[in-house]
């Protein structure tokens, strides 16, 4: 365990590791990591040899190695070329890191098998939290398999399969008729009264830790480089705020070479060595980071616009993308820090274009495309006719969960045939 301290992200107050934390004036606390012996004690050709799930990264994770962390499972998700849609937009090479296949179903998996493990390391036995959808799923899952006991309260229009599976996997659920920072106060108002620890999106260090391995397996399967530019879907933004720190800690450490198409060539070579020979190390240039939120709820959209580091509660939060209605953000200024420090941008969907877009990405490629990603392809397709992204980049979106948890995003009617008199000219419309 390389942990050196958690550090509050308000104003560095240094904060002992290994004591229950949430946050320090209310704002998220980091977790930081002795970097030089990590350097030390492991290089990529090492980690390359590991299974290929999440905790192959475990220097650069918070649990003691003396711990076994409470896992189902979760592999590395995989990173899809998409030559048809990316014809389509015209780009030369577009990715999708597609997370629909970890074991919830969504990138929360990766976030909860971090927090939970820390969690039932501290002594920790029973956990609540607010979701606008994914994320209370996993948190029971997670929560079952360690043995502790789940609360969790989310919006009374949260989709249904989302409500599902926290049934399903024993938590104690509930419906509030407000939005997801009301089921928040709920929580928060509960904590001495129940005795529970806090999940909440950045009110704990962890389950950034766990989301942070979005950026380490992108960089690893791309050979140790960088894409140009990442579209990710924000809401609460622990993931865009996870692989932008993954990435800092992948410089500091030496490990990043120069551009994606590079590193992608030569990734055969730098897993066969004991490490990466400095010799071929450039300095690397950070991928641009593009926060893709819905126009019905666009809190860090407008604050960027506004050329704000703290954005408002954004009022009225309407959006079928139901991981996007956060309509305000504990960690606002660590997801405006590190889009501006990325040469990025915060950027709104249309939300007429939501379910198009996921049948047509969905149909180009057979990726289970989510609402929040439909939202980055409107984006992506936005930036494009604006020249902001070039035909020669290389572009990494990533989709953030599996499509059929969203039935309500996109009604199904289909035809129906009589088995006796086929229509055979309406099956071929």
């Amino acid at each position: 365990m390389f942990v050196s301290h958690l550090e509050a992200a308000i104003d560095g107050t240094v904060i002992p590791f290994g004591q229950v934390v949430n946050t320090h004036n209310g704002r998220p606390v980091w977790v930081r990591y002795h970097l030089d012996r990590i350097r030390n004690a492991v290089t990529p050709a090492e980690i390359a040899t590991r299974p290929p799930t999440l905790w192959r990264y475990r220097e650069l994770l918070p649990l003691p190695a003396d711990a076994s962390p409470v896992s189902l499972g979760e592999g590395m998700s995989p990173l899809l070329e998409c030559p048809r849609l990316g014809r389509e937009l015209g780009l030369n090479r577009l990715l999708v890191k597609d997370e629909s296949q970890l074991p919830t179903g969504s990138f929360k998996s990766r976030g909860m098998t971090a927090a939970v493990s820390l969690a039932k390391w501290l002594g920790v036995k029973r956990v609540a939290l607010p979701t606008a959808g994914n994320a209370g799923g996993a948190a029971a899952a997670y929560a079952a398999r360690a043995g502790l006991e789940c609360f969790v309260f989310m919006p009374a229009d949260t989709p249904i399969v989302n409500q599902f599976e926290a049934h399903l996997y024993g938590a104690k659920a509930f419906r509030v008729n407000g939005l997801i920072n009301d089921c928040g106060k709920i929580v928060r108002d509960g904590t001495d009264r129940m005795g529970w620890f806090d999940l909440s999106t950045l009110k704990e260090p962890y389950r950034l830790e766990g989301k942070k391995t979005m950026g380490l397996e992108l960089a690893e399967q791309l050979g140790w480089a960088l894409p140009d530019v990442i579209l990710y879907p924000t809401g609460g933004g622990t993931g865009l705020i996870g692989m932008w720190k993954a990435f800092q800690e992948l410089a500091e450490l030496g490990w990043l070479s120069g551009n994606a198409e590079r590193g992608t060539r030569n990734a055969e070579r730098k897993t066969a060595q004991s490490s990466v020979p400095r010799s071929a190390l450039r300095a690397p240039r950070s991928p641009r980071l593009i926060s893709c939120q819905a126009e019905g709820c666009a809190p860090i959209v407008t604050a960027f616009e506004k050329g704000e580091r703290f954005a408002e509660l954004f009022p009225n939060a309407r959006t079928v993308a139901s991981g996007l209605r956060v309509p305000a953000a504990v960690g606002d200024f660590m997801m405006l820090d590190a889009i501006r420090a990325s040469g990025g941008k915060a950027v709104a969907g249309r939300e007429a274009t939501i379910g198009p877009w996921m049948r047509r990405a969905s149909s180009a490629e057979g990726i289970s495309i989510c609402p929040e990603t439909a939202v980055c392809f409107d984006v992506l397709e936005k930036l494009i006719a604006a020249g902001e992204v070039s035909p020669d980049k290389t572009v990494v979106v990533f989709n953030t969960g599996a499509a059929p948890k969203y039935l309500e995003a996109l009604p199904v009617d289909l035809p129906t045939l009589d088995k006796d008199r086929v229509d055979w000219d309406a099956i071929m419309k």
